[in-house]
């Protein structure tokens, strides 16, 4: 048996992806909690179902918002095309305007501390600002509820709709889905170009239809090689699968088997026809 690599994952290598899964799972917070808000509410001690999942609610909403900050950030560190920034930024906008106040809402639940006593930042800093008393900033901003009736969640003086949440959920997940795949394909086509120079350099044709190895275009958002050859012409195979993995290698990439993750017959692999992935080390 094989010794497994050291497992040294961290979620730093890849922050793009962690923007994803993350709003993977507050969308699918946004998506459990309407819908037990509009069933017949149960009772957990003194307190209504559906208003203990409105306040999780208005977390999940603002949460989506921390998932495309985070994903801005990985696409700035990687230099992804600003267009792609641009439209989740677009996204981003259509969500806030649909749900006025969710910031606001947010910081009020969980900075409860603060917002009892008037003396919140924001929209509470501004009205005190503006002459209020703190006693009148607490007063004004407070009395979070869910309205079944109208089928809203209100705190102070910002409202919002539930139906208007999930669709700008769901919208917004979309464009972070999005953001997230563009990563992919950049990335999916440096490697292709990386293989590509490598396999030139070593006078490995690879051009369709009758470059003696073969590499996909990456729009599957990998790379794939293999060998386009006869397969009576064995000797000529196995030279081509060496100069092959070779080249690949010194290019500081790897080939993989998806079928066998582990295998380290890649050699022989490539020679009987697996498709392999080629992907950096």
């Amino acid at each position: 048996m094989s010794e497994l690599p050291a497992d040294d994952w961290s979620p730093a290598d890849n922050p793009y992806s962690i923007a994803l899964s993350e709003a993977n799972w507050w969308k699918a917070t946004v998506a459990l909690t309407t819908g037990r808000m509009r069933e017949q509410a149960s009772h957990v001690g003194f307190f209504d179902s559906a208003q203990i999942d409105a306040r999780t609610l208005v977390v999940a909403l603002r949460q989506m918002l921390m998932a495309v900050k985070l994903e801005q950030i990985a696409l700035a560190d990687l230099g992804i095309d600003p267009a792609v920034g641009d439209e989740l930024a677009k996204a981003q906008e259509q969500f806030e305007t649909a749900l006025p106040g969710i910031k606001e809402i947010r910081d009020g639940l969980t900075h409860f501390e603060d917002w009892a006593r008037g003396t919140g930042r924001g929209a509470q800093a501004t009205a005190r600002k503006n002459g209020s008393t703190e006693r009148e900033v607490a007063r004004d901003f407070w009395s979070f509820g869910y309205d079944p009736a109208a089928d809203t969640v209100t705190m102070g003086p910002f409202t919002i709709s539930v139906p208007a949440a999930e669709t700008a959920t769901r919208q917004l997940h979309t464009a972070i889905y999005a953001a997230a795949r563009a990563v992919d394909l950049a990335r999916a086509l440096a490697v292709r170009a990386e293989a590509d120079q490598a396999l030139t350099a070593a006078g490995i044709t690879h051009a369709p239809p009758d470059g003696q190895v073969l590499l996909s275009p990456g729009a599957d958002l990998r790379v794939w090689l293999s060998l386009n050859l006869p397969g009576d012409q064995a000797q000529l195979r196995h030279d081509v699968a060496e100069r092959t993995i070779a080249a690949i290698t010194a290019a500081g990439l790897a080939l993989a088997s998806t079928s066998h993750p582990q295998a380290r017959d890649l050699h022989d692999r490539l020679v009987s026809a697996e498709a392999l992935l080629v992907q950096r080390r």
